[in-house]
């Protein structure tokens, strides 16, 4: 069997473990959990290193259990936070948690009649008929005011550095994961909970708690927060979160932010988001500080991930649109764009409006009367007669060329490019 442990250690993906861990996995095959609350109907490359510890564990021979949090995304965690989260409904939480399960089984395998395939469970199911009375009485009573005080996510909010404390709901949270782990270890044979490094707290109270309760024997393995070199918080950018949604983030842009990681990030990155082995691995980080202007880690990080989310044919698309401002792309592969990308492509680039009404039209008119992209008929046509003009990536070879219906992409737009570097958007309206 696979030495999960190890597998995670030279990837820099353990932040802390349960003494005892590594040895009882490697005993044979068992069950772990990573919890993730369904506040969102997407993931985002946040929850990544959690998704991809699972992943591995399952690659190790493990089972690996998806917990979505139906029940304690009501609820909110504290950790971390400095004040408390929106509560959900259950119409949404439901529909959180079936996009969340399409979205793991990219990374996961639910379908096999492998023994270890992966599972989803939802804590709402086995909280939803336990009574406020039972709980406190059953699960409360093994727990200490005095231990849940003591963690340092609770500590925080209690803190004077925060105005806001803690209500009693988010309290409780702690108490609730706790019985997550209990319940999964009494009707799953889970033996291990995996998170990141904030949930030590959490995590650490289900151990105990099975230790309290059924005197056995439960571990923890937590992951480092992923940070960038310069100290800003990972998987943000000025627009917000990277998702895996591709409604949310177009495999374009979710390309794009791989591709364009600094150099000392993509030396940890691959070890921590691909699953390329070790040798591998070692050869691209010696490869791309040979020669850092290639980008090769950057390039091979964008690939990697952007198949694993989205599939080979959105990453080739994502590969075409990044040429499209820079390299040789062709008209078909313009047309190929979905509109969403064509925007993300060129976002920025100067637009300008024409109705429909005003087409067919010589193309001297549409650059410099119907626009102003030129300041008169002559630059045009000088301009087109150089071969400078191109409309859709398709170069304008006659002054007497005619702009018509056949030359508007998604029903609305054209565009026009002077020159090598100088794009414009033509709204059709």
């Amino acid at each position: 069997m696979k030495n999960f442990v190890e597998e995670l250690r030279w990837r820099g993906m353990i932040q802390d473990i349960m003494p005892g861990t590594e040895e009882k996995l490697m005993e044979g095959p068992q069950a772990a959990y990573v919890g993730i609350d369904p506040t969102a109907d997407s993931l985002h490359i946040g929850h990544l290193v959690s998704v991809m510890i699972l992943k591995h564990f399952q690659e190790c021979g493990h089972k690996p259990i998806a917990l979505v949090g139906g029940a304690t995304g009501m609820i909110g965690d504290p950790s971390m936070k400095s004040a408390e989260r929106n509560l959900l409904d259950e119409e949404t939480l439901a529909h959180n948690v079936a996009c969340i399960k399409e979205q793991l089984g990219r990374f996961l395998d639910f379908e096999s009649d492998a023994p270890n395939k992966a599972e989803l469970v939802n804590n709402y199911d086995w909280m939803k008929d336990y009574s406020f009375i039972n709980f406190i009485r059953d699960i409360g009573k093994h727990i200490t005011v005095n231990y849940m005080m003591a963690k340092d996510s609770v500590k925080k909010r209690l803190s004077t550095e925060s105005r806001e404390g803690m209500s009693f709901t988010e309290f409780s949270y702690q108490l609730m994961q706790g019985y997550d782990f209990l319940w999964l270890y009494e009707n799953k044979g889970c033996v291990l909970q995996l998170g990141g490094s904030d949930q030590w707290g959490n995590i650490t109270t289900g151990s105990e708690l099975i230790r309290r309760i059924l005197d056995k024997d439960a571990y923890a393995l937590t992951c480092p927060l992923i940070k960038k070199a310069d100290g800003t918080k990972f998987g943000k950018t000025e627009k917000g979160n990277i998702w895996l949604d591709a409604k949310r983030t177009s495999p374009y842009t979710f390309y794009q932010f791989w591709l364009n990681v600094a150099d000392e990030d993509a030396e940890r990155y691959v070890k921590i988001f691909t699953m390329l082995d070790r040798e591998t691995i070692e050869t691209l980080i010696a490869e791309h500080r040979e020669d850092p202007g290639q980008r090769k880690l950057q390039k091979v990080l964008a690939k990697e991930l952007t198949v694993m989310c989205h599939g080979e044919e959105e990453y080739n698309k994502a590969v075409a649109a990044s040429r499209m401002l820079f390299g040789n792309s062709t008209s078909e592969e313009l047309r190929a764009l979905d509109e969403q990308t064509f925007l993300e492509v060129f976002d920025g680039v100067p637009t300008c409006n024409i109705s429909k009404a005003d087409l067919p039209c010589g193309i001297l008119d549409l650059l410099a009367v119907k626009t102003d992209i030129f300041p008169s008929k002559g630059e045009a046509r000088k301009m087109v007669q150089n071969n400078g003009v191109s409309i859709n990536k398709d170069k304008v070879s006659s002054i007497d060329y005619q702009v018509d219906e056949k030359d508007i992409m998604d029903d609305k737009y054209i565009l026009l490019q002077k020159g090598k570097k100088n794009y414009y958007i033509v709204n059709v309206k």
